[in-house]
């Protein structure tokens, strides 16, 4: 791939230098065979003298010129041959193009009218009135440069007149005006104005060939119901009404339109008729950069064929490899999206998008379990938190109603109830701490051997009433951890195995160090676990027993708080079990933390 687009790169870059270098010189040609016969027709009245002018321009650009007719019937040709089907341009000076014009005149045109400016038709002044117009100019342009020297103006309180920069241009009819580079004259109404109002002033011809113009201009206004407008000198206009300039804003493009095609009209028995201008190259060599010779032409096409097949050949492939299991993806996000668990895709292959559909379907799996979690969450909080709320209000209302006395024994059961309910209060609010990360610990260095006893007597009385031996084993170990949160990891676990022992079992407590870890098991010889099972049972709200009873399940929360507090003390919790065998809990804390 990198080869062929290095090879498409130099080829394309080495072609297109030479056509822009072709083109650059060929539209440099045309423009200035174009702009030289615009000249010719913009001030002669028909083409009969143009043969000279084509056959230098032959001659001077190595093509091949012709200039026809609009219907083709020749009027110059510098050399023999046929002509091209299309014309290269049509020589009209009342009606130029731009792309050309632009390229021979790089300075922007005074007007958009497309009227080339060297056709002055009535306008050319007379050799006399050139003369006095350039004296005049020169006054102007001597007090220009030094106003001092000019006589002051009539009047009291003038304002000081100002020096510029004056140069004097001669325009296509014989007209001389000031041009000032570097400032604005028109901002300055006091040096020279006198000599400056002569100067704009119109002379004798072009008063004659304004009021012609005057009268081709209304009469298209009168056809659109338009104002009549009083033409000036450089194409402008100003309403011969002057309350029509009160609300002619709108109609100023009417005025600019029929003032363009009054212009053509005074214009058109001044100028050459429109002719077609056929531009070739007889004979021309290519250079050597684009020889576009037969068998180069036959290796450009077969190179060019052969990168277009290879990048088409690699697209397709690449491109149906990667949309078909990107479609399969989207389409499976969108099946989530709408509500569908079970949306999931095929993994082919072992690239980057086989990777993608693994970790999707991964998350879609890991989502169908935390929703199904979720839902379940949310029904056994609502029954734990019912429960022991529906026992105390019924009790409460019995009393209330006279049926039982509020007496120390139903003081007693209200109690354990509200125990109850503010244990699984306190155990969610564990649980939340720690999903939040705001489980704060306090560590410290501990004796394992003073701990675990200490918390196997808080509970040696439940496991006497309820028939169970309690023993512990616990060789001197000091970890750093919290207390407090330990006794309660191994209390819950000592809790949830005295519920599921039965009478005559036994549970033990026992402590022993690895190379590098710290582990405390606690054993019960109750009914065990199914395998199925135990990669629930640290689940919140997850109990072995479907009933919910609570002399069974308990509140579903203890081995899930066990696992959170062993997480954060940078260990784990693990259980082993065999049906009919009794279950094993162990706390795995690092060792690197002793004191």
């Amino acid at each position: 791939m990198l080869s062929i687009a290095a090879t498409a790169w130099l080829a394309v870059r080495t072609t297109t230098r030479a056509i822009q270098q072709e083109q650059g010189q060929a539209l440099s040609d045309d423009a200035r065979i174009y702009d030289t016969l615009l000249g010719y027709a913009a001030t002669h009245r028909d083409w009969s003298q143009v043969g000279p002018v084509i056959i230098k321009l032959g001659r001077q650009t190595g093509h091949r010129i012709v200039l026809t007719g609009q219907a083709r019937e020749p009027i110059a040709d510098s050399a023999d041959g046929a002509l091209p089907e299309q014309p290269s341009a049509i020589v009209d000076p009342l009606n130029t193009s731009s792309l050309l014009t632009a390229s021979a005149n790089p300075e922007p045109a005074s007007s958009d009218d497309r009227i080339d400016p060297r056709a002055i038709g009535p306008f050319r002044l007379t050799a006399a009135e050139r003369a006095d117009l350039h004296d005049i100019a020169t006054r102007v342009q001597n007090c220009l440069l030094d106003p001092l020297s000019a006589p002051a103006p009539a009047g009291e309180n003038q304002p000081r007149a100002q020096p510029h920069n004056a140069e004097i241009v001669e325009e296509p009819n014989g007209r001389s005006r000031i041009e000032t580079p570097g400032s604005d004259l028109n901002a300055d109404t006091v040096t020279c104005a006198e000599g400056r109002a002569a100067l704009a002033a119109p002379t004798a011809t072009e008063t004659k060939a304004l009021a012609r113009l005057d009268k081709l201009v209304n009469a298209c206004l009168a056809r659109q119901r338009i104002p009549a407008v009083k033409v000036g000198l450089a194409n402008t206009w100003t309403w011969a009404d002057p309350e029509s300039a009160r609300s002619g804003e709108r109609r100023n493009q009417p005025v600019a339109d029929c003032l363009t095609a009054g212009r053509r009209e005074q214009l058109a028995s001044w100028t050459a008729p429109a002719a077609l201008l056929f531009v070739t190259t007889p004979g021309h060599t290519t250079p050597a950069a684009l020889d576009l010779s037969r068998p180069n032409q036959i290796r450009i096409v077969a190179v060019t064929g052969l990168v277009l097949f290879a990048a088409i050949g690699v697209t397709a492939l690449v491109g149906v490899r990667l949309v078909r299991p990107l479609r399969a993806l989207t389409a499976a996000a969108g099946r989530m999206r709408d509500g569908d668990a079970t949306a999931s895709v095929k993994v082919t292959g072992r690239d980057e998008v086989a990777r993608l559909a693994t970790a999707f379907n991964d998350m879609a799996e890991r989502r169908r379990h935390v929703e199904q979690l979720r839902h379940a969450m949310v029904g056994d909080i609502a029954h734990e938190m019912r429960t022991p709320v529906t026992n105390i209000r019924g009790w409460l209302e019995a009393a209330a109603d006279g049926v039982v006395p509020l007496d120390r024994d139903l003081m007693f059961s209200l109690l354990e109830e509200a125990l109850l309910l503010q244990h699984v209060i306190d155990d969610l609010q564990d649980l939340s701490a720690a999903d939040a990360g705001e489980l704060r610990l306090h560590p410290q260095p501990v004796e394992i051997a003073d701990l675990l006893p200490a918390v196997a007597d808080a509970f040696a009385g439940a496991a006497e009433k309820a028939g169970i031996l309690l023993r512990t084993t616990a060789p001197p170990t000091v970890i750093t951890a919290d207390p407090i949160r330990l006794r309660q990891a191994v209390g819950n676990l000592i809790t949830n195995a005295i519920r599921h022992t039965p009478s005559g079992g036994r549970i033990d407590i026992l402590s022993r160090t690895g190379s590098a870890t710290l582990r405390i098991d606690v054993s019960d010889t109750g009914p065990g676990i199914p395998p199925e099972q135990q990669a629930l049972i640290f689940e919140r709200f997850w109990r072995a027993d479907k009933s919910r009873s609570r002399q069974t399940g308990g509140s579903g929360l203890g081995l899930s708080i066990v696992r959170k507090l062993a997480e954060a003390h940078g260990g784990t919790v693990s259980v082993s079990s065999a049906p009919g065998r009794g279950a094993t809990f162990t706390i795995e804390l690092p060792l690197d933390q002793r004191a």
